[in-house]
């Protein structure tokens, strides 16, 4: 028998376990500091993308499996440590996700007013670290910068009337505050051009037909229409779209404006004591394809600026750690004797949910690989010596059936017309458990 502990429990951290569940002979220790499994599926995911979270069906049977355990509330660090782990398991593997922001790293990205996309994805989404967020909404200008699918996110998600909220399960507080927006112009940021941008057709296509605003892109930031034949597909597909919205006049109908503005770097942030506009650079695509500064400038108006460049895993006391592209160093997941690395903690935060899952079971390979199950006993006690040592330390984990538990008071509870009322505060999705 081989016993194996996976810090995290969201996408990479649940198809690490389904493999390993396929090889046999194994019991998995999920662990995670929230109450609540998943991750990035209940806390990253939009609201309104209810099909994307389905897959937490498939995690769900996963986590049922007989010696898979899901431990809840159980702090890496406070309750139990990295080398700890080691010592019970054959093998630890990290899956703890990227859930810190990348910072802009230019003058007045401190001020009041100017937020990472993990805390507002986090705040829509009702992740406990960011209950309290209160973004600016009481502003007419947003600029969000990046030209990836966070920030179209973001950009949507703002734009959206209340009842285009419908069977989604954006939490209470971030609803009747967007209810409430004064938000009117959302101008989106990238340094370089549409032909480079990381945004995927569908998510793109959404801003189309959304009831109370229209996107905008300027005509002139696209090369020639006969160079998108070298894009590929889903990127030729994009630019169709901007190229659509592109030759759309504007909606006058509509009270809210996405305007994308490409070839512009932010450069600085200023206002009095707070966010107010944003300093932006005009930007050209050098010979290599790289965005360069042309020294021309202009301020936008920003009351709320959200910044989707990046994240980052979090550093483990111990841990070998690359602080330029924000995950642990290893080598096809190995980072050092029987520790792993799967998804964002392996690979850096690139690739979408389903990426996770051939990087899941490549490393659950090289598990089985280095600890067969026919193999000599390792002696190591697994489980049985965690909740030893959690006990000792006062850590009482919540269980999949704990989290069950949860899930049903949070659907009993969902407002008409939505599909959840997500519990926000850990000391209320205790109290949802019964203790």
């Amino acid at each position: 028998m081989r016993h194996v502990a996976i810090v995290g429990s969201g996408p990479a951290g649940f198809y690490t376990a389904e493999a390993l569940t396929k090889a046999g002979d194994v019991t998995i220790d999920i662990l995670d500091r929230l109450p609540v499994p998943y991750g990035l599926i209940r806390f990253g995911v939009a609201p309104d993308h209810q099909s994307i979270k389905a897959v937490a069906r498939r995690y769900e049977k996963v986590a049922l499996t007989p010696g898979v355990r899901f431990l809840g509330n159980v702090h890496l660090g406070a309750d139990v440590s990295i080398e700890e782990l080691l010592h019970f398991y054959d093998a630890v593997v990290l899956a703890t996700g990227a859930p810190h922001d990348r910072r802009l790293g230019i003058p007045g990205d401190e001020l009041p007013g100017v937020i990472g996309s993990a805390a507002f994805v986090g705040w829509y989404n009702g992740h406990p670290d960011f209950a309290d967020l209160a973004p600016n909404l009481q502003t007419e200008d947003a600029v969000v910068v990046g030209n990836g699918n966070v920030a179209l996110d973001v950009a949507r998600i703002l734009s959206k009337t209340p009842g285009e909220f419908t069977g989604s399960d954006i939490v209470a507080h971030a609803f009747e505050a967007l209810g409430n927006s004064h938000i009117r112009r959302i101008t989106i940021l990238g340094r370089r051009g549409p032909h480079q941008i990381a945004m995927t057709p569908k998510e793109l296509g959404e801003l189309g037909h959304l009831a109370a605003a229209a996107p905008a892109v300027d005509p002139g930031d696209f090369p020639p229409q006969g160079t998108d034949a070298a894009l590929e597909p889903g990127q030729r597909k994009s630019v169709e779209h901007l190229r659509a919205f592109a030759a759309s006049p504007p909606d006058g109908a509509k009270p809210k404006t996405i305007a994308f503005d490409f070839f512009a770097k932010p450069v600085a942030i200023e206002g009095e004591g707070k966010a107010e506009r944003v300093i932006v650079e005009r930007t050209a695509l050098d010979p290599h394809g790289q965005a360069r500064g042309t020294g021309e400038t202009y301020a936008i108006p920003a009351g709320l600026v959200v910044s989707c460049i990046g994240y980052a895993s979090p550093p483990i006391p111990g841990i070998p750690y690359d602080d330029k592209l924000g995950r642990y160093p290893n080598a096809g997941g190995l980072i050092g004797e029987r520790l792993y690395a799967v998804g964002w903690a392996r690979r850096g935060p690139t690739g979408t949910i389903g990426t996770n899952r051939p990087d899941g079971f490549e490393v659950a390979e090289a598990i089985d690989a280095a600890f067969p199950a026919a193999g000599a006993p390792s002696g190591r006690s697994g489980a049985a010596g965690l909740d030893r040592l959690l006990q000792s330390r006062g850590c009482d984990p919540i269980l999949f059936a704990d989290w069950q538990k949860i899930e049903a008071a949070e659907v009993a509870a969902a407002r008409l017309g939505f599909a959840r009322e997500k519990l926000v505060r850990v000391p209320d999705l205790l109290k949802a458990t019964g203790r």
